[in-house]
């Protein structure tokens, strides 16, 4: 592939809900443009976008992939991403690296909650788009429905400047609403001018009015003339589309066939006609040295910049680390420093790639995306710049992972193999996470939904060969005493020779202090224990509070006082007090009402007003306590909860369910409280059962 200047290329991000045609639309893209000379299908497991096994054994994206594409003097980086929103880390990425948007909407399924989270994506980085609609040609697809659809959310901003034109149920042309002028489908990206069919008539003066209303909007003078009833020139039109469109006051609305190629040429002209080139983007950075704000800009002629968006690494091709280059002229041989980690790295060879093949390119302009294989210590949101100018950019603002399961490796040995491969695709996903939770001696694996997990084990196994099994995660609970006890323990073994004896007399009593395991005092009088083996005895009490007696969890808020005893001048020893101590704890703190505390966590939860009353009558059913509700922009509602971390178990899935995967949640520790008593008691049994 040649090298394109900045104003030559352009970023697009495809986006939409699950299955509404990103993909498939990103494979015509590359037919239709002669990237491909056969077009693959998702069904095949054969396009470019979906390489994984994974994507082909489940015939959907996981991961964002790249795909450049040539045309009419430009190119085109296209991105597509996964429409499930378990993987919309993966999303994310691709966002923070484009500079524009087509939001795929399918003409049958029509507007869903992931076209919905689409436009959300878009206001939230700025980017200017467009909506594509898909399947034009199955039977009940509407392209007026989705028009009508998304106008009733998103207001007049909405312009549909193509219009299908079915016979049969089939698509067989279009009307270009710009040029007024019908065209008939003759092959792959070619077609013939036709009449406009009397049916289009209707809602192509609908269309035709909003178009030429916006247009009219961009200035005084095309106002008067919109008034006074005078045309506009088609390339009046279209440059005023472009001004409208990057400002985003006008969403134009395309559509067509994935299948049959037929709209993809239309909608890639749109892209080159309409959509900003990087260079008229901006960015900045933090210069390191000066600690000044450094506008990089996409500008080919400053210091050279770049910034990780995106990590793969495949264990048969290796690590490539995706860039987009913010500044200077990327080449081969240029050696890039990373403030991050203080190294700097010699880049070698510089790709494009497209899906998982790359392609060698000698150099890469500002604004351009590509990749640099087997830069080591770099990671996704690293900058990379020269040692001179040595620049930071902000890092992309990923989703966290709430939803965690206990994951076992199946094969003894295993481990470490299983450590390391996980550590390469939290490389490659930075939504996914472990956590060591060595208080229950168990791992965690988090992700954003219990799908995200599940792919996670199968690509584990694929590609690494680990078999992990994950299983509901032990919860952190704690005891403690409400009442207070008294023990006399002593503690005497004769074995010949020396023997052992320890005797202690302690009470045992809430401390008040529930951050801290236990608070040890000692009143001993007349020396009835010597001071020495007071250390022994606080050795035996570190110890005891590890395991409680009650469950097995870690004892917190104990206050121990050892106040009298004896010892034997030959017999006694260090072992023999903490023994005792060991003994006595056990017995006191279960004369001293002992209780199982359960972890608490504060709860946000977000969801459309009319989803309220479900999510806070589940959250009673999971014994959460509703404290109140915020309104939030868009018509939602914020809902704050005290719940149990037992409740949270599973709720990704539920609340996705409840809202049809409108709603979102987020969550943090808050405190221990007491736990009920038929939860006290099922965690007893449990105890019993498994030492049994």
């Amino acid at each position: 592939m040649k090298v394109y200047r900045t104003d030559e290329i352009r970023n697009v991000v495809l986006l939409g809900h699950g299955g509404s045609g990103k993909t498939s639309l990103a494979e015509a893209m590359a037919y239709v443009s002669g990237a491909t000379s056969r077009m693959g299908k998702v069904t095949d497991g054969n396009t470019i976008s979906d390489f994984d096994k994974e994507e082909q054994k489940r015939q959907f994206s996981i991961s964002t992939t790249l795909i450049p594409i040539e045309w009419e003097k430009a190119k085109i980086n296209v991105l597509d991403t996964p429409g499930y929103f378990d993987f919309v880390g993966e999303v994310e990425e691709a966002v923070s690296a484009a500079d524009a948007a087509v939001i795929v909407v399918s003409g049958k399924a029509g507007v869903e909650v992931g076209t919905e989270k689409a436009w959300e994506l878009c206001d939230k980085y700025d980017l200017p788009r467009m909506v594509y609609v898909t399947e034009m040609d199955v039977d009940d697809a509407s392209f007026r429905q989705v028009v009508q659809d998304l106008t009733e959310r998103y207001g007049k901003v909405i312009a549909p400047h193509f219009q299908p034109i079915r016979e049969n149920e089939k698509l067989v042309g279009y009307v270009n609403v710009i040029k007024n002028a019908g065209r008939r489908y003759t092959g792959v990206a070619q077609r013939e001018e036709c009449e406009i069919p009397d049916y289009c008539m209707p809602n192509l003066e609908i269309y035709r009015e909003k178009l030429l209303e916006a247009v009219a909007e961009t200035s005084e003078e095309f106002m008067e003339r919109y008034f006074n009833g005078e045309e506009f020139s088609v390339e009046e039109i279209r440059s005023a589309m472009r001004t409208e469109v990057m400002a985003g006051d006008i969403v134009p609305v395309a559509m067509g066939s994935n299948i049959e190629a037929q709209g993809v040429s239309n909608l890639l002209s749109d892209i080159v006609r309409f959509f900003p080139s990087p260079a008229n983007k901006t960015c900045a950075a933090i210069n390191r040295k000066t600690n000044e704000i450094y506008q990089a800009d996409y500008d080919f002629a400053k210091a050279k910049s770049a910034y990780v968006f995106k990590t793969m690494v495949d264990p048969f091709i290796g690590k490539y680390s995706f860039i987009k280059v913010c500044s200077g002229v990327l080449k081969g041989e240029d050696t890039l420093y990373d403030p991050e980690t203080d190294t700097e790295a010699k880049l070698g060879k510089i790709y494009t790639m497209s899906g998982n093949k790359p392609s060698e390119v000698s150099e890469l302009f500002a604004g351009d995306i590509g990749a640099v294989a087997k830069l080591s210590e770099v990671k996704t949101g690293d900058t990379l710049s020269t040692k001179a100018t040595p620049l930071l950019f902000g890092r992309t603002e990923y989703s966290k992972p709430y939803t965690y399961m206990k994951y076992t490796v199946k094969n003894k040995g295993d481990e470490d193999k299983v450590s390391q491969a996980l550590q390469k695709m939290m490389a490659e996903d930075v939504t996914l996470k472990t956590v060591n939770d060595s208080e229950n001696r168990q791992t965690l694996l988090y992700g954003m939904g219990d799908q995200h997990l599940e792919v996670t084990v199968s690509k584990l196994l694929a590609r690494y060969k680990c078999e992990v099994v994950l299983e509901t995660p032990r919860v952190a609970f704690r005891e403690t005493i409400r009442k207070t006890s008294d023990v006399d323990t002593k503690y005497k073994k004769q074995s010949g020779g020396h023997g052992q004896y320890g005797h202690v007399k302690m009470k045992f009593g809430p401390s008040g202090e529930m951050e801290q395991p236990y608070v040890f005092e000692e009143t001993v009088v007349g020396g009835a224990v010597p001071k020495n083996y007071f250390p022994a005895v606080e050795k035996g009490l570190q110890e005891a509070v590890l395991r409680g007696p009650l469950a097995g969890y870690p004892v917190v808020g104990v206050k121990a006082t050892l106040y009298d005893g004896s010892y034997h001048p030959v017999d006694s020893s260090e072992m023999a007090f903490k023994t005792a101590t060991l003994q006595a704890f056990k017995k006191g703190f279960m004369e001293a009402g002992p209780i199982l505390l359960e972890p608490i966590a504060s709860l946000k939860v977000v969801v459309p007003d009319e989803y309220t009353g479900d999510v806070m009558g589940d959250l009673n059913k999971r014994r959460g306590r509703v404290l109140g509700m915020n309104p939030v922009a868009g018509g939602s509602q914020e809902i704050m909860a005290d719940i149990p971390m037992t409740g949270l178990f599973g709720y990704c899935t539920i609340l996705r369910s409840m809202t049809g995967g409108r709603g979102s949640y987020s969550y943090e520790f808050a405190r221990y409280e007491q736990a009920p008593s038929d939860v006290q008691e099922a965690e007893i049994a449990k105890r019993a059962a498994a030492e049994a």
